[in-house]
């Protein structure tokens, strides 16, 4: 009978040094499922803001939307009284909106007290702001037939054009329907419901079918917006899902939206911005590296690695974002309140604080102001990170969101050497955010058309908006052109091109 093996006997140090390795590694786990739950917290319950206030130094929230100045107050002659705030002062209300008046005499013809006449004195005028509900008319167009009385030879005019053949939808309909579901978020469904309200029965399948009869009628003026955008020196690019219905399956699926923005005016270009939107069924980089082919130039984007197959031939150039650097050191700290992600801050918000100043210089002036300024910084921020990533554990987030710096990083600092460039790309970010509201209010598109038509409607929007015009003013008055417009020149219905008096924003 063999004699059983006795193990060798274990070295109490090696076995107490494999047991502080195994709760070293716990520990690490355990900080990382704390990371990844307090992230989940402020995902659903927290505020989205984005700002950091290093000690010491004034708050520089990294906003989406670049903010004008404030506007100085009037103040009075005399100072408030201790202790009350000064009263807020109301803006006028605009020049052109209709005024009626309204005059209150008092009751009395004669004077109460001595039986006198009353004579003027001066008046005191106070106004209010009053709405008037969204009305609906009717226009009958007429064409008498004429008839010769000598050989009965009949004239009649020639119908006028309508945007879509057949239809009743008149221009300035459609276009309330389109920037009500595109912009204002509005779903066909709920238009259909305040339309009924005013009593028109318009269902929601006609209202779909009007979208879809507006995008075959608007591509043409897409695809102009697209060619604008791909003949930029520089594009800014980020996607976004989209839920799509999936026919036949009772489910939904993951589509996406991706936005490529042409906007020069932080380096003081005075070429139009655009933005021009691609829809495809899925995020295989298949789909981007078709709709930039045209495309040669700097992309500015995040490290999407379906793009890296764009930059092996040398015509596009990758920059990279630091808000996405900064984003991942920003749900550090505020999750754990890590020393070392608040000094990742710190230098961050110092970089913005040069790009605050380069912003509407010509290219020239960013880039000496960058080299003077940014690089030193960089090269230094580059020398506390590489040292950092010697001390951190390797498994923790700390060390994912420096590793990512650190891989990105000459496509991080392209910007310090170019004027033309921007910190970020948040400029992509702003054009996604109409997308990302409209979400909040359909469950999905309908199908893969659907997101299409979304694309398509996103891009004139969004363009019109970049160009500081009414987007329900320019789409009215693109469609009243558009069908009877040639289209070789198309171009001219770009929203830069037209009146702007017809169409600028906050017109009467």
């Amino acid at each position: 009978m063999p004699q059983p093996v006795t193990p060798p006997p274990i070295d109490p140090s090696d076995e107490v040094a494999a047991l502080r390795h195994q709760v070293g590694e716990l520990e690490a786990e355990v900080v990382r499922l704390k990371l990844l739950v307090a992230k989940y917290r402020q995902m659903h319950f927290g505020r989205r803001a984005e700002s950091w206030r290093a000690e010491g130094q004034l708050d520089l929230p990294l906003l989406l939307t670049p903010q004008p100045l404030p506007a100085p107050a009037k103040t009075a002659d005399a100072p408030p009284a201790a202790g009350r705030s000064p009263r807020r002062q109301r803006k006028p209300f605009p020049d052109d909106l209709p005024r009626e008046t309204i005059e209150h005499l008092p009751t009395d013809t004669r004077c109460p007290c001595c039986g006198g006449a009353f004579k003027p004195l001066g008046e005191e005028v106070s106004e209010m702001l009053e709405y008037i509900p969204a009305s609906f008319k009717v226009i009958r167009h007429v064409r008498p037939k004429l008839a010769c009385a000598r050989c009965d030879h009949i004239a009649q005019a020639e119908a006028p054009s309508r945007p879509i053949a057949r239809g009743f939808a008149g221009p300035a309909l459609l276009a309330h329907v389109l920037v009500g579901k595109f912009c204002d978020h509005l779903p066909l469904y709920r238009q259909s419901t305040i339309f009924a309200r005013s009593g028109l029965s318009l269902e929601r399948a006609l209202l779909a079918d009007w979208v879809g009869q507006c995008h075959t009628l608007l591509s043409p003026l897409v695809e102009a917006v697209k060619r604008h955008v791909m003949a930029a020196g520089k594009v800014h690019a980020d996607d976004t899902p989209l839920p799509v219905l999936s026919p036949g399956r009772g489910e939904t699926k993951t589509g996406r939206l991706w936005a490529y923005v042409r906007d020069d005016r932080p380096a003081a270009s005075l070429d139009p911005p655009a933005v021009w939107f691609a829809y495809s069924e899925n995020r295989k980089g298949c789909h981007p590296q078709a709709h930039l082919a045209p495309f040669k130039g700097v992309l500015q984007a995040d490290a999407y690695a379906g793009f890296d197959a764009l930059f092996e031939g040398g015509t596009i150039v990758e920059a990279a974002c630091w808000a996405h650097v900064r984003r991942k050191f920003y749900d550090i700290h505020r999750a754990s309140a890590s020393p070392l992600a608040a000094e990742a801050l710190t230098r961050i918000q110092a970089l913005y604080a040069i790009e605050a100043r380069a912003r509407g210089k010509p290219p020239a002036e960013r880039a000496q102001l960058r080299r003077q300024e940014a690089a030193p910084r960089l090269a230094d921020m580059h020398d506390w990170l590489a040292a950092q990533s010697r001390r951190v554990s390797r498994k923790s987030d700390l060390m994912q969101a420096i590793g990512y710096a650190l891989n990105q990083w000459p496509a991080l600092i392209r910007y310090s050497t170019n004027g033309h460039l921007e910190i970020d790309n948040n400029a992509a970010e702003r054009a996604l955010r109409a997308v990302a509201v409209g979400r909040k209010n359909f469950l999905f598109a309908g199908s893969d058309a659907g997101g299409e038509r979304a694309a398509a409607m996103y891009s004139l929007i969004g363009t019109a908006t970049l160009s500081g015009l009414d987007p329900e003013a320019y789409l009215r008055e693109v469609l009243t052109r558009i069908a009877e417009h040639p289209i070789n020149r198309i171009d001219e219905l770009l929203p830069w091109n037209l009146n702007p008096a017809k169409t600028l924003l906050n017109a009467a």
